[in-house]
């Protein structure tokens, strides 16, 4: 296959978080550049990066190797919800309920749930080495960059904000008096990205604003590190508010926690500390991608 062929993905979603799949074994010259330029939502298709998915289905239960690309060209060591597409992916092509994915954050069991996908996420750390983050101790209610967060590794790192704690200044106030809710009125860029770029993240962060609501849970707007912008759903960075807000007594240890971002609903849930994250995934439709354009069929 030239540079120049076409490359076939298909378009997933899961709460509004999507992504372009290709099968791994498809020959790409160069993925960090067909991710920046297709992740585009202006030049390209447009999605939050592109997952490759290699297929194992020789075991029981089979298994699907996932690596994720970012819009900056960089790889994400795991995503939640690029999890459970990987999940549902590999389900439609062997038949199965469950599947094992290896992600470079390790071995996550994801399972069907009705209509939803459950994808095991592991133990959330608060530690600053497995974040990291150059600190003594855990970072709990702690001000970086102006902002007062707490720190959490999810399988990436996630600075958790609660929107009360957001300074005016990066509140629009005449959105505010409007009627918007104070969480959608928060210029999220300004105030995410000095964190993200804080010099206490030697990696750097990806930043989650939450507030609680009416159903018991929390709304959530996520700044994505690799995305460089703020993504429709970050489902590390659900589990990381949960797992934050648990921390802090915000939430109940043996309840299921529901976590709203813009995209949709998702629900987590803890087995001890071990962390599930449940929801929908949808298919959207195929394609092919060439160096400079795209086509898909509905």
């Amino acid at each position: 296959m030239s540079a120049f062929a076409d490359i076939p993905f298909e378009k997933y979603h899961g709460t509004g978080n999507d992504f372009l799949v290709i099968d791994a074994e498809t020959y790409v010259p160069d993925r960090r550049g067909l991710a920046a330029r297709e992740c585009n939502r202006e030049a390209g298709v447009g999605a939050d990066g592109v997952l490759y998915l290699a297929l194992e289905d020789q075991y029981s239960p089979p298994r699907v190797i996932m690596t994720l690309v970012q819009p900056d060209g960089g790889t994400a060591p795991m995503c939640g919800n690029g999890a459970r597409v990987a999940g549902q992916w590999a389900m439609e092509r062997t038949g199965s309920d469950e599947v094992m994915i290896d992600t470079q954050s390790g071995t996550r069991h994801a399972s069907r749930e009705g209509d939803r996908i459950a994808v095991e996420m592991g133990v959330p750390t608060f530690q600053p080495r497995g974040i990291p983050a150059t600190a003594d101790g855990p970072l709990l209610e702690t001000e970086i960059a102006g902002l007062e967060v707490s720190v959490v590794n999810t399988g990436v790192p996630h600075a958790v904000a609660f929107v009360e704690n957001v300074p005016d200044e990066f509140v629009d106030t005449d959105a505010l008096e409007a009627g918007v809710d104070r969480l959608d009125a928060v210029d999220l860029d300004a105030v995410a990205k000095p964190v993200r770029h804080a010099d206490i993240f030697p990696l750097g962060t990806n930043v989650v604003l939450a507030s609680p609501n009416d159903q018991g849970g929390f709304d959530q707007r996520t700044f994505e590190r690799g995305v460089e912008g703020e993504t429709d759903a970050c489902g590390t960075g659900a589990v990381a508010i949960a797992a934050v807000a648990r921390r802090l007594g915000m939430a109940e240890s043996d309840e299921p926690v529901p976590i709203s971002p813009i995209g949709g609903d998702l629900e987590i849930t803890f087995d001890g500390e071990r962390a599930t994250l449940i929801g929908p995934v949808v298919h959207e439709f195929d394609g092919t991608v060439k160096s400079t354009h795209f086509s898909f069929e509905p």
